[in-house]
């Protein structure tokens, strides 16, 4: 999945302190195509901002999730409708039944792990 080029980046916003900008520039260091998905739809690190998945109008490889488990379920669905073709659930965000909704619906899952720590296993 890290060969995988659009990731559209769920709780991305433009403060550094968080894990979610800090793994978005290794994503663009890495010259993947990044696209902030956060409430606000404002463009984060000079990649172009959205409100909600569905307003993303290119095709989506990974739908990477950086919100509390409770809430992941609905992003995951919503990477579902859009037609993403994998969801990345990040470290300590488990939603089990969620996963298994991706994973039914044809799209390839990675849960509780981050895309650095990946690389960094490479």
């Amino acid at each position: 999945m890290l060969e995988l080029n659009t990731w559209a980046v769920v709780g991305l916003t433009d403060n550094p302190a968080r894990t979610a900008y800090r793994i978005a520039q290794v994503l663009l260091d890495r010259g993947k195509h990044v696209i902030a998905v956060n409430p606000r739809g404002e463009s984060v690190l000079g990649c172009p901002g959205v409100a909600s998945l569905a307003e993303i109008d290119e095709p989506i490889d990974v739908v990477d999730i950086f919100r509390r488990s409770e809430v992941a379920g609905a992003h995951v669905d919503e990477a579902i409708a859009a037609g993403a073709r994998a969801v990345w659930l990040q470290l300590g965000v488990i939603d089990e039944a969620a996963a298994d909704r991706a994973a039914g619906a044809g799209l390839s899952v990675v849960m509780d792990t981050c895309p650095a720590i990946e690389w960094s296993r490479g």
